[in-house]
């Protein structure tokens, strides 16, 4: 019997305690609930707020007034909480869990929302476009941790994929081999970090930091001394357009976001389902687990743990420079010093917060996505709320998230260790 097992075992025998994670959590909502009843209900005036079903404020749309929302969601929220805390329905605490924090989120948008109008459609659709390089960084992340390796350098990756990605794309005038630029630049971070981290045994997180920070200080410098002076000729990449596809884009709220959108979106959802298909359903999915998760037995059976360490961080680095290229080649048209701004490490909390697995990512990703274009909507239609506190919301959410909501997350038990073969 193997040690997990017996600590897994252990675990389940003893008694549950009384102020148990879920009651915890259940007296947090219970406290969010009455604010959101109290303050939002109380804040809120007695107007419509409208939600609508397109980009703008005409057409169908949802409707509810804003003072009675408030106070009817807050509620919920403290009903769910009350649940968690009394131990009902123990079987759907997640559930209730899911329930509670997004009726809060509904109760504090009545508020802001009453007397106003917030396009579902382009919330949606920035939703997405905000959380693709995350998703795109929680999967290099994933394929790492997967196999053993701690990914800290998926900012350097950013970095170095959206420098590359504008700077060939420009000299190139080609948005696709820009794409590919951008890829080959998240690869040279990885393969520097599979180079010292599985071959040197250097210590993995301080690696990562340390690559971090070289490709910050390099794209800052051939910045400076070569795409401010002429960014004509270095610093003008043609950006990849939305691709419409007619029929499906007409679908209401879900066309317009899925179907007239940028390839590059496409590709990362269809990476999420190619690699947790590849990870539950293949030979390297189960070769890879293996090697993360015991690696000296994985070794002993004929698989090349080291290989499939190189293998995945390398796959991951590419990965990784495809969403460095969102920022160059997709959101803004050009490079600037630090431009990724933490995203790398808001990819990493995603990661985490996703519990290891790409469908979790994604969903992580999508939270913080949400919070980001939240932050940005509730600025442009003057929110009373102080303008620091909507900035600094993306990373309050990633705070919440990953201190407060994921609970306890097993990470692979080979994850950060060197392997030296005996």
């Amino acid at each position: 019997m193997s040690t997990a097992t017996v600590e897994e075992i252990a675990e389940a025998a003893a008694p549950e305690p009384f102020w148990s994670r879920q009651r915890r959590l259940g007296v947090a909502l219970i406290l969010i609930g009455l604010l959101a009843a109290a303050l939002f209900g109380s804040l809120a005036p007695s107007e419509t707020a409208r939600f609508t079903l397109s980009e703008d404020a005409e057409g169908a749309a949802l409707t509810i007034n804003g003072q009675f929302g408030a106070i009817l969601f807050g509620l919920i929220t403290l009903a769910a909480g009350g649940a968690l805390v009394a131990g009902v329905l123990k079987r759907f605490q997640n559930l209730l869990l899911s329930v509670g924090i997004l009726t809060f989120v509904l109760s504090f948008l009545c508020w802001q929302v009453a007397g106003k109008f917030m396009p579902l459609v382009d919330t949606t659709s920035g939703t997405l476009q905000l959380a693709l390089p995350l998703i795109l960084g929680a999967l290099a992340g994933v394929l790492g941790e997967r196999s053993g390796v701690v990914n800290v350098a998926i900012e350097g990756q950013f970095l170095m994929g959206a420098f590359a990605g504008a700077l060939v794309g420009t000299m190139a005038t080609s948005v696709w081999i820009g794409m590919i630029s951008a890829a080959v630049g998240g690869l040279i971070i990885a393969a520097i970090l599979a180079v010292l981290s599985i071959r040197y045994l250097v210590d993995q997180t301080v690696v990562g930091i340390v690559l971090n920070l070289f490709a910050l200080g390099i794209t800052g410098f051939l910045y400076e001394r070569l795409m401010q002076p002429d960014a004509q000729s270095y610093n003008t990449p043609p950006m990849l357009e939305k691709i419409r596809i007619p029929g499906l884009a007409d679908i209401p709220v879900i066309g317009p976001v899925l179907f007239d959108a940028s390839p590059l979106l496409w590709a990362g959802l269809a990476l999420v389902v190619l690699i947790h298909f590849g990870l539950s359903r293949t030979r390297w999915g189960l070769r890879t687990r293996a090697v993360g998760e015991h690696p000296t037995a994985a070794d002993t059976v004929g698989i090349r743990v080291r290989g499939m360490r190189y293998l995945n961080v390398l796959t991951g680095g590419v990965i990784a420079g495809l969403g460095g290229a969102y920022f160059t080649l997709v959101a803004t048209g050009s490079f600037t010093k630090n431009m990724t701004a933490g995203a790398g490490f808001i990819a990493l909390a995603a990661m985490i917060f996703g519990r290891y697995t790409p469908f979790g990512a994604l969903a992580a990703a999508l939270f913080f996505g949400f919070a980001q274009k939240l932050a940005t909507f509730l600025s442009a239609v003057g929110s009373p709320v102080p303008s620091q506190f909507l900035n600094m919301l993306p990373y309050l959410a990633t705070i919440i998230a990953v201190a407060g909501l994921v609970g306890r997350v097993r990470a692979p038990a080979a994850g950060g260790q060197p392997y030296i073969k005996s």
